[in-house]
């Protein structure tokens, strides 16, 4: 991750663009949000240094090739758009209640990792929102799935980055390999049986296709998942849709927990902003035991900065790569010739000083509240333009209801080696890179009861 962070660092003192070499392949860096509009617009095509992602994700849509993800993406577009969103809360909400009552004992104990009771709700939520399946991660801690690509993410990211291993001949014959290959292996058998599983089920049906044209309710949420719509639509083949599986799987639960994690260690060391947050969730539901309904969520304005606060900070994926495919003149005059690669450091961009001022390193929410206008590409951490991601309101709204519901019931403290001290002087949060942005020190809190 400090690679990144240098490499993005020398492109801001250099005014917003540099280059470097990574291994024979020459990379124009880019963090100033004006060039970045041309690029994110006009250079599609993911680097071929994504080919090693492919291993994993074959041409699901977050790394396919441009003619494929052009399609699909067009077909995906309708399933994740405003009118679907509330009904994805609602899965949300009710699997936010699992989560709270899990962290029950943990509360007012001690220094633990949140990590997993993260995870776990949001593979859950995923898994019910666009699957139509009940993982029930939450209730046997059922986490196989999201350890194996964890070591799949871990091995690609260091893959990636040392070119020395590019070469499959040196590659295949290193341990690494074979550990990469079975937990690969368990990732994609695990999402095959879940489409397998889905598309049984769904054909099985006797009146599916009407059931398809007229929308009719069929799950707790009213209607038919994304995985359901695409089997009975016959948008896509088997391969295709484990492929945009498996992407929204890891997507929705990456993305999310990532997104929940970071925004609980800022929520522990600005206990300030803290209880803005729980002042604005006391406003709607005062001393009721009532459950959160879609609307409540919608209403959390202040969370809703807190949490984008804190993915400006702590991007969930840290950089973006791209390809020149064909010469591109940019804002400032300077040309991209074809066939280079573009590297975004999505980190550097969202704490570039030029557009987030002087305080740009600093936690405030406030920012995201205070009416100034931004350029709309200074903040990347969904990314801009045509490949932005698809599911940026699923993730936002997943961090709400989980966040609101926790708070709601738990004050969140540092972990206990840094209580003694004030906020001040807490030392940096240290990160890492594995595909993802991870906390070094698998996001410690401690939990305390508000009743």
């Amino acid at each position: 991750m400090k690679g990144f962070q240098m490499i993005g660092n020398d492109a801001i003192k250099r005014g917003g663009m540099s280059c470097y070499w990574h291994g024979n392949r020459l990379f124009v860096v880019s963090v100033d949000p004006v060039e970045l509009d041309v690029i994110l617009k006009n250079c599609l095509e993911k680097d071929d240094l994504m080919k090693f992602s492919r291993i994993l994700t074959g041409n699901g849509s977050i790394f396919a090739p441009v003619n494929i993800w052009h399609r699909r993406r067009k077909l995906l577009n309708p399933h994740f758009g405003t009118k679907n969103q509330n009904n994805f809360m609602e899965t949300f909400i009710k699997q936010s209640a699992v989560l709270v009552n899990n962290l029950r004992k943990e509360a007012d104990n001690g220094t633990f990792s949140v990590w997993d009771y993260l995870t776990a709700y949001t593979l859950d939520s995923v898994c019910e929102a666009t699957l139509g399946v009940q993982m029930n991660s939450q209730a046997h801690s059922n986490l196989e799935f999201l350890r194996s690509f964890d070591v799949c993410s871990s091995l690609g990211a260091a893959r990636i980055c040392q070119p020395w291993l590019h070469s499959d001949i040196i590659y295949h014959r290193l341990q690494r390999y074979k550990t990469y290959q079975k937990n690969t292996e368990y990732v994609l058998d695990f999402v095959k049986q879940i489409v397998q599983s889905k598309r049984r089920q769904v054909e099985n049906e006797p009146d599916s296709k009407t059931q398809c044209d007229k929308q009719i309710p069929t799950s707790d949420n009213g209607m038919k998942t994304v995985l359901e719509l695409l089997i009975l639509n016959k948008t896509f083949n088997d391969v295709e849709l484990q492929e945009e599986a498996f992407v929204m799987i890891i997507a929705g639960t990456d993305t999310s927990a990532i997104g929940i994690s970071f925004t609980l260690l800022m929520l522990a060391r600005y206990p300030d902003v803290q209880e803005k947050v729980y002042q604005e969730i006391q406003e709607l539901f005062g001393d009721s035991e009532r459950p959160p309904e879609v609307e409540d969520i919608h209403r959390l304005l202040y969370l809703d900065a807190v949490i984008k606060e804190a993915m400006r900070l702590y991007p969930p994926a840290p950089v973006i790569i791209r390809k020149v495919e064909r010469e591109t003149k940019l804002p400032s005059g300077l040309i991209l010739p074809r066939d280079i690669g573009i590297l975004i450091p999505i980190w550097s961009v969202n704490r570039n000083p030029k557009y987030w001022g002087d305080d740009a390193d600093v936690f405030r929410p406030e920012r995201f509240l205070d009416g100034t206008k931004k350029h709309p590409t200074a903040f990347m951490t969904f990314s801009q333009g045509p490949r932005a991601c698809l599911g940026f309101k699923f993730a936002m709204n997943s961090a709400k209801a989980a966040l609101a519901s926790i708070l709601r019931h738990y004050r969140i403290k540092p972990p206990s080696e840094l209580t003694s001290m004030s906020p001040g002087q807490y030392p940096p949060i240290r990160v890492k890179f594995a595909l993802m942005t991870r906390d070094v020190d698998n996001f410690r809190i401690q939990l305390e009861s508000r009743s």
